[in-house]
């Protein structure tokens, strides 16, 4: 994204936040507008090993790169690769990161910045992005899916994050879709995961989403069998997620969604059967539009919220 001199030049001194997307190879980070203009971003890497301590010192150092003397932003989010508390202070494990455990690290940051920190996880920031300035945002229910590595999920209604009593709902992925089916990592046994994942499509066929994507554009029938029958798992999972929370829309992100056209016609004939017309009208489903910037503006838009929550004003 970069700084657009002429986005700078039409905001007046504007009041901004710092979205952050910590992932475990890199760091990118934003400073952000209230319209959700990206003013200023920037990427490092992840220090290796990710400790808790050795990630906060790198991150202080690229927040306060980013900040202004005459605009310091007025809060900071932060998306993790791993499940948040409640009240958005403590990682509670982050995947990929070593000795990341219950880690304060919204308080931590506060401590070294002054800045108000809230945390979430990052498929959650991921759906928040896409509802406020992606796919989604032009409604108010919504449930995003990323099939990537795994499948995360993240869930909004009435334009907010839910994240449950304890936060960690939303794990959409980890619903059980066949009981006899492959164990899950979770402790689960057949979840969407395990049918629905790049890992799942290589156990399954030996090959990468991309090679099947491709071989359906060629025609090859085989793979054009194959996003049809992944089409039919998607939509039977979808179906008990759209029975419970009757979203608007459902967004699907994550690498494999760069072959929708071939999965989605079977994945919507399968909602059409199981779901009753009253719990999926008007429902669309959509492919994510932010790629891989959507978390970091999800953790932007999640620092804007809790501005609005506590009552800060400039």
């Amino acid at each position: 994204m970069g700084i657009d001199p002429n986005v700078l030049a039409t905001l007046d001194n504007p009041r901004t936040v710092i979205g952050v997307d910590l992932g475990g190879t890199a760091i990118k980070l934003g400073r952000f507008a209230e319209d959700g203009a990206c003013l200023q971003s920037l990427t490092i890497p992840t220090p290796q090993p990710a400790t808790p301590e050795a990630v906060v010192e790198v991150m202080v150092e690229a927040i306060a790169s980013l900040n202004t003397a005459t605009q310091p932003a007025m809060a900071i989010g932060i998306g993790t690769p791993g499940p948040a508390d409640a009240e958005g202070r403590i990682t509670r494990v982050a995947i990929n990161l070593a000795g990341w455990k219950d880690v304060p690290l919204a308080d931590w940051l506060e401590a070294r910045l002054g800045c108000p920190t809230i945390l979430a996880n990052d498929a959650n920031c991921a759906g928040l992005g896409e509802a406020w300035l992606g796919a989604g945002q032009k409604f108010r229910n919504l449930i995003l899916l990323t099939l990537g590595t795994g499948v995360g999920g993240a869930i909004i209604l009435d334009n907010q994050l839910f994240v449950g009593a304890r936060g960690a709902a939303g794990e959409l992925g980890l619903i059980t879709l066949n009981p006899d089916g492959p164990p899950c990592n979770s402790g689960n046994q057949g979840s969407l995961e395990q049918y629905l994942s790049i890992q799942a499509i290589r156990r399954s066929t030996g090959k990468e989403p991309a090679e099947l994507g491709a071989m359906a554009r060629e025609g090859k029938p085989e793979a054009i069998a194959f996003w049809e029958s992944y089409g039919r798992n998607l939509g039977a999972g979808l179906a008990s997620l759209i029975y419970v929370l009757t979203p608007e829309v459902v967004v699907i992100g994550g690498g494999v969604s760069a072959s929708a056209e071939f999965f989605f016609p079977a994945a919507w004939a399968e909602i059409e059967r199981r779901v009753l017309p009253s719990s999926r009208e008007d429902l669309q489903l959509l492919t994510a539009e932010l790629g891989n910037q959507a978390g970091m503006v999800g953790a932007a838009k999640l620092a804007w919220q809790k501005l609005g929550a506590s009552g800060h004003q400039r």
